[in-house]
């Protein structure tokens, strides 16, 4: 059965169909829709699903170690009082006050994503939908890619990464318009994170530790 891979784009969602090496793209205009896509047996997103309510979750910590170089990717996931706002300046006061640390501007950006996911996902907690980095994936792919993604350098070693396990470049070229390749990239190492996390071979950082809404906060790929 296929898997999903799902990166943020521009309000809306890349999605990376992935059945055997066949990798379709697709603009996927909400969760609603992401979660509705057919047949899948795996949806791995690059957006955090388990919050914290008072402090840096370990995963990010951890994941941020893991990736020497580019640790500056991976946003600390903004508290869950912060989902309540859509005020830059009132989610800092209700981040300092939960957690004696601010939310940036950059992960303040995400929130809106954060929150849509975070409603349509409900209770009980589901394993269909996990929490992913592309860069995590690259790097366990290929110890070649080290440039920063959307440099000329970066994107060849990340296609370079993924063409022993999906055909990435038919994918590309048959990509909905206007999908810029850094989102198309990161959702097709999603969806090989999300192939690998179905067979059981799949990796993941955090403590162990569910939040308030009972899921994990931990990073896969």
């Amino acid at each position: 059965m296929a898997v999903l891979g799902v990166d943020g784009w521009r309000g809306r969602w890349v999605g990376a169909l992935l059945d055997g090496r066949r990798v379709t793209l697709l603009v996927l205009a909400d969760v609603a829709a992401v979660l509705a896509v057919a047949d899948v047996e795996l949806i791995a997103i690059d957006m955090p699903i388990g919050l914290s309510d008072d402090g840096v979750r370990a995963c990010d910590v951890a994941a941020r170690r893991l990736l020497v170089g580019a640790g500056s990717s991976v946003f600390p996931a903004p508290v869950r009082s912060v989902l309540e706002t859509d005020d830059y300046a009132e989610a800092r006061r209700i981040a300092l006050a939960a957690s004696d640390r601010s939310i940036s501007a950059q992960a303040f950006q995400l929130v809106t994503a954060i929150r849509a996911l975070d409603e349509a996902l409900g209770d009980p907690p589901t394993d269909r939908v996990v929490e992913v980095h592309p860069e995590l994936a690259f790097r366990a792919l290929s110890a070649e890619v080290r440039d920063r993604k959307g440099s000329a350098r970066g994107t060849v070693q990340r296609l370079r990464a993924l063409r022993p396990v999906m055909d990435v470049e038919e994918a590309l070229l048959a990509a909905p318009a206007g999908v810029p390749a850094i989102d198309a990239l990161d959702a097709c190492a999603a969806a090989w994170s999300a192939a690998r996390l179905a067979r059981g071979e799949g990796e993941c950082v955090g403590d162990g530790v569910t939040d308030s809404r009972g899921r994990p906060m931990r990073i896969c790929w």
